[in-house]
């Protein structure tokens, strides 16, 4: 089978597809989902018999969680990943998202406040737009609209204390994600590294430490060393010159033959 089509198969896109979306998700680690009409899209084509409205409800329902992690961006991701994917990434997106901060005149103090009053806020399953956050934190005397508020509520995201709530018509809502994620893995930084690189090449492989590099938003030294710790876990060939990871139990059945419409 060609590299493309082992990497459809590993994806769900051909092949067995996976059984629901939560399990879609599960395979993947982490899908952007900055549009969640086409990462939803993007996950019905990974799941047998799906439909709208059954990856619609496993997202309002919790199954599916979305927020902000590996990158700037909303990836969706699993109430069990969650916790771990954050410890391990948010640093470097908060890092990368000083800039922002600046700009908008966020110093440590306002954003520490402010996300401790948007916990608050929706404490107690308390589902609230992002447009009904601003308006608590301006009450509260922390101006927040626009650009501002957007940082303001990712810096919550980034620190672990709210996630997706259920759609609320088209608007999206945010929780406490304590009270969203049930049990959620904490992993130590090193056995964190170890299995973000299993897992990316389990779901993506095969793969190179360029594409973990890119995928996941980490430093090269810290992917290498997770794809060290990970070696025993999996596969390896050299292609053109390059080594590339993937699961040695990955069923390489599909075909990638004809045209496929996948979201970005």
């Amino acid at each position: 089978m060609s590299l493309l089509g082992r990497r459809f198969t590993a994806q769900h896109l051909t092949g067995p597809r996976a059984s629901s979306a939560p399990g879609a998700v599960e395979t993947l680690l982490a899908v952007q989902s900055q549009d969640h009409h086409g990462a939803k899209w993007s996950l019905g084509q990974r799941v047998e018999n799906a439909t709208e409205a059954s990856i619609q409800e496993a997202f309002d329902d919790g199954r599916i969680l979305r927020t902000h992690l590996l990158r700037p961006t909303w990836h969706y991701v699993t109430p069990e990943d969650i916790g771990w994917l954050l410890r391990l990434t948010s640093p470097r997106v908060q890092r990368l998202n000083g800039t922002m901060y600046r700009q908008q005149e966020l110093d440590a103090a306002t954003l520490s406040r402010a996300a401790d009053l948007i916990a608050e806020a929706v404490r107690g399953h308390r589902y609230l737009t992002r447009a009904e956050l601003g308006a608590k934190l301006t009450e509260r005397g922390i101006p927040a609209e626009k650009v501002r508020l957007a940082y303001l509520v990712m810096n919550a995201e980034l620190e672990g204390l709210i996630c997706s709530g259920p759609m609320r018509g088209r608007q999206h809502t945010y929780a406490l994600l304590e009270e969203r994620a049930w049990g959620p893995r904490y992993l130590e930084n090193d056995e964190a590294l170890a299995e973000i690189a299993y897992r990316f090449f389990r779901g993506h492989g095969p793969a190179t430490l360029e594409h973990l590099v890119w995928w996941s938003g980490l430093k090269v030294a810290d992917a290498r060393a997770g794809i060290a710790m990970a070696r025993p876990r999996l596969g390896n060939e050299t292609i053109n010159g390059e080594s590339y990871y993937f699961s040695p139990d990955a069923d390489l059945v599909g075909d990638c033959s004809g045209a496929f419409l996948i979201p970005e």
